[in-house]
C-alpha cells in the first residue's frame, strides 16, 4: 500500500520473490504509455518522450520506473494502472524520492582571465 503522502514511488523490477522481472525493456515500455500524461496534457510530439510523472531508471543496477504523485492529482486512473501494473506483476514498490548525480549537480568554475 502506497501512502497517500509519497511524492515518489519507485516500481522496481524485482519481483517479491527477488527475481529480475522481464522482459527486459518493461520500464520503457510502461514509462512509453504513460507519456501522454504530462503537464499541460498530451502535446504535438509528446508521444517522442517520457513523462516527467513516470521515467524510466537504474538504481543499483536494478530497472525501476519513477512515478511522481503529480500523476495522481491529475490523472489518478494512470496512477492506478502504473500500480495495479505492479501489483499483477507481483513487483516490488517503494516510496522514495529520485536525489540527483552529485556530478550533474556540481558547479563548474569558469576560466578566469588569469589562466589564460
Amino acid at each position: 500500500m502506497v501512502s497517500p503522502s509519497a511524492k515518489e514511488i519507485f516500481i522496481q523490477g524485482i519481483t517479491k520473490d527477488g527475481r529480475t522481472f522481464r522482459p527486459s525493456d518493461w520500464a520503457e515500455r510502461l514509462a512509453g504509455v504513460m507519456c501522454s500524461f504530462r503537464p499541460g496534457g498530451p502535446q504535438p510530439g509528446s508521444h517522442l518522450n517520457y513523462s516527467p510523472w513516470c521515467v524510466p531508471t537504474v538504481v543499483n543496477g536494478v530497472k525501476c520506473v519513477v512515478v511522481n504523485s503529480d500523476l495522481r492529482d491529475a490523472e489518478p486512473m494512470a496512477w492506478d494502472f502504473c500500480l495495479n501494473f505492479a501489483k499483477d506483476n507481483n513487483l516490488q514498490v517503494v516510496e522514495a524520492c529520485l536525489v540527483p548525480d552529485a556530478q550533474a549537480s556540481e558547479v563548474k568554475p569558469s576560466p578566469s582571465k588569469a589562466s589564460r
